[in-house]
């Protein structure tokens, strides 16, 4: 395949004309393909050509229609003019925790760390770091650390923790 005279002629005269690449490569023939052609032509510096003769009858474009973003519904008849209901915001509800009853253990049964015993309830009263601080001391279920009050407190049902 060589790029003759002839063929470089006959090539700037059907670019003129308006034909595709892929139509002026079968006129060609040959061995010569479209990305020839096209090559060829961008080497010659053929940038402006005429229209295609089916490309010059004007196209009537069709306007792009979309569907609506949020649909709209039409009402007739006897309900055309009601008054469309608004939706009603949800009550705001605050949530108030049930106040802790304190227990007041009596300083008799109150406990140091060396009287506390394996049915002892073992919920710490006071700073750690004074020396009147003590444990609960109040009899506990077998089993458990804490009494029946200081267990109610240490382990809340998971539900209860979530709605706060």
């Amino acid at each position: 395949m060589s790029w003759t005279d002839e063929r470089v002629e006959l090539l700037k005269k059907l670019w003129n004309q308006g034909l595709s690449a892929s139509q002026i490569a079968g006129e060609l023939g040959h061995g010569i393909t479209r990305n020839a052609v096209i090559g060829k032509v961008h080497r010659l510096g053929l940038s402006g050509r005429a229209k295609a003769p089916s490309s010059s009858v004007p196209r009537v474009r069709k306007p792009v229609t979309r569907a609506p973003s949020h649909p709209m519904t039409m009402v007739r008849g006897n309900l055309a003019l009601k008054p469309k209901a608004t939706p009603q915001a949800m009550p705001i509800v605050e949530y108030r925790p049930e106040p802790v009853a304190e227990v007041v253990v009596p300083m008799s049964e109150r406990v140091t760390i060396m009287e506390l015993r394996e049915s002892m309830c073992r919920w710490p009263l006071g700073d750690p770091s004074t020396p009147e601080f003590r444990f609960c001391g109040a009899p506990s279920p077998i089993g458990t650390p804490y009494c029946t009050f200081h267990g109610k407190v240490a382990y809340q049902p998971s539900s209860d923790r979530r709605k706060r």
